[in-house]
């Protein structure tokens, strides 16, 4: 318990922790013949069921909790990933478990966990669920999942929490106490939020639509591609996207916030930073030598044209034909004079202003191959190393995504064929266009990837494909579009009402109600 003191305490660091763990687990592992006899489930803190939801593939931030919580005496039974509700359930009584834990990183895994609840709420559990992982908050567990179940349920910020919430709610001393406080403070955060949607100011569709932003097509060309058409990349040497790794969002993952290099000379993290940093660089260089990893990749460049709030995608550039349509989402706000309410469509020439646009698309993973080495490490007890190559098959899918979008502008497209930016200005966006992902801000629905994977055919390509919630797998995935505009820029859709979810699910051919699951962190309402 030691480690786990100091870890709470802010005393030791994740990564320091993690590799402690691997030398306990060597060791229980050794003494495991020795013990068996004498052990019983009375030497424990309690135990926790851990599990990503269905349709969810993301479990670093899970494993990191297990590993933490194990370090501190509780029994872990991690149930991995893809998860569903009936499984987590049937598991938790077969069990006996003190805790249920949920993770998940996209957001339809929010609407999995309302059902989870539910579904414990039914069959009379009465045990603690613990809510974790990117996409969750305070918010949405306090507004929407925390109702659905008359027992204690916790929003885990990240792993140093962990343990003081897992130790608060089963103590005989503190639980009552702490539960009281939990549900005050949901109480406060429900009551905040009925008045911020009270105050929100929504304006209806076509007064948003009319506050589009203002581009001169008249006088602008859009530029052609060099090499339109679908590109698959199969051999992409891993040293070259290495180069153009973001290193700050790997020390994220490892719960060491900071921008790098700076967090290396940090007063307070910098030497286990450093330490850190200095085990990746390690094992990056094998697994670019001994290539662990495979990349792949496919792009595309095709003729486009805006028809209201849709992207028109056509066969060819004679645009007689259409091959598929995406459909974007409008900022429904009330905006400041001079502020705009945006939609990606925007950035797309209209189709009766005389231009021929294009539009791009992309896919690209940096983790094929990587179950045989994970499993590896994780059968000999090395949750660290493990974890280490899982954080760096991200970043290096991150890095591919930027390579590829930088040989799109100079080459593919070529709109920018001289750029020179270094990679903190590529990291910083110092680039003209962007390249937003379906499930992100300005395109928030994630059923839209299904249009992406039909157009570039991504499955075959490149081996990524679905799941039912739309998370990508391999989970070290990155996949988007390409705008090329100068304006084009990033932003928030943010809450929309029922007049835009309405006109919305008319353009999709979806159901309402269906479209309500997918965007229900969009909703500035409550679906009937």
């Amino acid at each position: 318990n030691v480690v786990g003191d100091l870890f709470g305490e802010g005393k030791m660091f994740l990564p320091q922790v993690v590799k402690s763990a691997r030398v306990m687990k060597k060791a229980v592992a050794y003494l495991e013949p020795y013990l068996a006899a004498e052990k019983s489930a009375g030497q424990t803190q309690g135990r926790i069921l851990l599990a990503t939801v269905k349709g969810d593939v993301h479990d670093i931030g899970k494993n990191i909790v297990g590993v933490v919580l194990q370090c501190n005496n509780y029994d872990v039974i991690d149930l991995g990933v893809m998860v569903p509700a009936n499984r987590i359930l049937e598991e938790a009584r077969a069990v006996n478990a003190d805790i249920i834990g949920l993770s998940g990183l996209i957001t339809p895994s929010l609407d999995e966990m309302v059902h989870v609840a539910k579904e414990m709420q039914r069959l009379g559990f009465t045990i603690p669920l613990l809510i974790g992982g990117a996409t969750t908050s305070k918010l949405h567990t306090a507004v929407k999942i925390e109702p659905q179940y008359e027992h204690p349920v916790v929003h885990v910020k990240d792993a140093s929490r962990a343990v003081g919430v897992a130790g608060a709610l089963l103590s005989a001393e503190m639980k009552e106490r702490y539960v009281a406080g939990i549900r005050a403070d949901y109480t406060e955060v429900r009551s905040r939020r009925a008045a911020r949607d009270e105050a929100r100011s929504l304006l209806p569709l076509p007064q948003a639509q009319a506050n589009r932003i203002p581009l001169d097509w008249a006088g602008y060309t859009p530029p052609v591609p060099a090499r339109p058409g679908v590109q698959v990349f199969e051999q992409i040497p891993l040293a070259e996207i290495a180069e153009y790794i973001d290193w700050t969002f790997f020390f994220h993952a490892w719960e060491l916030r900071g921008r790098f290099p700076q967090i290396l000379d940090d007063p307070e993290k910098g030497t286990e930073a450093r330490h850190l940093y200095a085990d990746a660089q390690a094992m990056l260089k094998r697994v670019i030598t001994e290539e662990w990893l495979a990349a792949r990749a496919v792009i595309g460049l095709f003729p486009a044209n805006a028809v209201g709030d849709d992207i028109v995608v056509y066969t060819d550039d004679a645009r007689h034909e259409t091959q598929l349509i995406f459909h974007c989402l409008r900022k429904q706000s009330k905006q400041p004079a001079g502020k705009y309410n945006e939609c990606l469509a925007d950035f797309i020439a209209p189709a009766d202003s005389g231009q021929a646009d294009w539009i791009g698309g992309f896919a690209c993973t940096a983790g094929i191959g990587i179950d045989a080495h994970t499993e590896r490490f994780e059968a000999a007890g090395d949750d660290y190393s493990a974890i280490l190559l899982k954080a760096l098959a991200d970043r290096l899918a991150e890095a591919l995504a930027e390579l590829l979008h930088r040989r799109v502008r100079m080459r593919h497209w070529g709109y920018m064929p001289d750029e020179t930016l270094n990679n903190e200005a590529l990291i910083a966006e110092q680039y003209r266009g962007i390249r937003p992902a379906m499930g992100y801000p300005a395109c928030p629905d994630h059923t839209e990837k299904d249009l992406l994977w039909e157009l570039l055919d991504v499955e075959r390509n490149t081996g990524i494909w679905l799941t039912e919630s739309k998370a990508m797998f391999p989970t070290a995935a990155v996949s988007g579009l390409y705008f090329s505009h100068p304006a084009s820029r990033y932003f928030a859709v943010g809450k929309i009402n029922r007049d835009q979810v309405a006109d919305y699910a008319r353009r999709k051919g979806m159901a309402v109600r269906e479209l309500e699951r997918w965007l229900a962190p969009n909703l500035a309402y409550e679906p009937e």
